[in-house]
């Protein structure tokens, strides 16, 4: 029985690995689009940092001197962290000059803050309470990355828009983190397993808010069409009666 329980905890590990990487790679279209126009416009640089910090503490949760059986939350966590920092250094390159020594100093106590977790728990503890020290870092920042995103929401509820809350990355966090907190579930890590479920249950209500303001979005495009649409109309309108005052005054000057 335990050893099926282990096959179909692997399984959801993999699937997993998979809906993760494809969370990491949903911003990529974001990203064209910030590189296409050279601006961040009202994207967040935070959630970013966060991912970055998150991807660095459990891909060291994830390794075998920490806890056993865990290397797929390292590979994973490991080349997400390799691609949030991408995300971050071409965030930095168009954000304002305002936002830029935001991000910097954002980044740079990341990796202080890392750094530091990681020379503590070597150093300072053993065995089970170094787990239980990198497991309690690794958890409270997954919840910060996954709470990041509030400042979106509150644009998403402010705006009545999600044109700043991606479809895809919402329902990415959705997939990957049933996934992991099924993968936890099994392999009983309440590390893994109160992190995972809170960027469910964050991930859920973005799923909801998007459902709630996509039909505005689409909404708004119309009426904007609309109205362009009337202009153009008044517009060619105005040029006609023009025209047609011209040409009057034309015909009687020729009368005259």
């Amino acid at each position: 029985m335990g050893g099926l329980v282990h096959t179909i905890q692997f399984v959801f590990g993999i699937v997993g690995n998979a809906a993760t990487l494809f969370l990491f790679l949903v911003p990529t279209f974001t990203f064209k689009r910030i590189i296409e126009n050279k601006s961040t416009e009202q994207f967040s640089g935070i959630p970013y940092v966060m991912t970055f910090l998150n991807c660095l503490l459990s891909a060291w949760y994830g390794l075998p001197f920490i806890t056993s059986n865990n290397i797929l939350i390292a590979t994973i966590n490991g080349a997400g962290a390799a691609i949030e920092l991408i995300y971050v250094l071409i965030f930095f390159l168009y954000a304002p000059n305002k936002q830029k020594g935001k991000i910097l100093a954002m980044l740079i106590l990341v990796i202080l803050a890392f750094a530091a977790a990681a020379v503590i728990s070597v150093l300072a503890f053993h065995g089970k309470n170094r787990q239980l020290f990198c497991g309690t870092a690794a958890t409270i920042f997954s919840i910060v990355m996954y709470a990041s995103p509030m400042s979106i929401i509150r644009l998403v509820i402010k705006t009545k828009s999600v044109e700043y809350m991606p479809f895809f990355l919402s329902f990415a966090v959705v997939v990957s983190c049933s996934c992991w907190f099924t993968y936890a579930m099994l392999g009983m890590d309440p590390f893994v397993g109160i992190s995972t479920g809170v960027g469910l249950a964050l991930g859920i209500v973005q799923l909801i808010l998007y459902f709630i303001y996509c039909d505005k979005k689409i909404l708004n495009k119309k009426t904007t069409a609309t109205d362009e649409s009337l202009q153009n109309m008044g517009n060619g309108y105005s040029n006609n009666v023009k025209c047609y005052n011209d040409e009057k005054q034309s015909n009687f000057h020729e009368q005259v």
